[in-house]
C-alpha cells in the first residue's frame, strides 16, 4: 500500500479510537487506512517504531478483524 500523503515518512499509524496501530507498509486493504484518514482519529509515533507505539499503549493490527 502507498503511504497516505500526511504520513509519507511514517510506517506506523495508530487509530486513537481503539488504540490499534497499523503497519502501512504491509497493509493490502487500503479501505481501513482510508477510513482512518477520513475520521481524523489517527496518530503517528516518534520514533516511528512498533516499540514506541506499544510504549503508548497501542496494539498491532492482527489482520483478522478481531482487533
Amino acid at each position: 500500500m502507498e503511504r497516505p500523503g500526511k504520513f509519507e515518512h511514517f510506517r506506523w499509524i495508530g487509530d486513537k479510537r481503539n488504540q490499534i496501530v497499523y503497519d502501512v507498509d504491509s497493509m493490502s486493504d487500503t479501505a481501513r487506512i482510508d477510513e482512518l484518514m477520513f475520521s481524523g482519529a489517527y496518530i503517528s509515533f516518534g520514533p516511528d517504531t512498533l516499540a514506541e507505539a506499544r510504549n503508548r499503549g497501542y496494539r498491532p493490527f492482527n489482520g483478522t478483524g478481531h482487533d
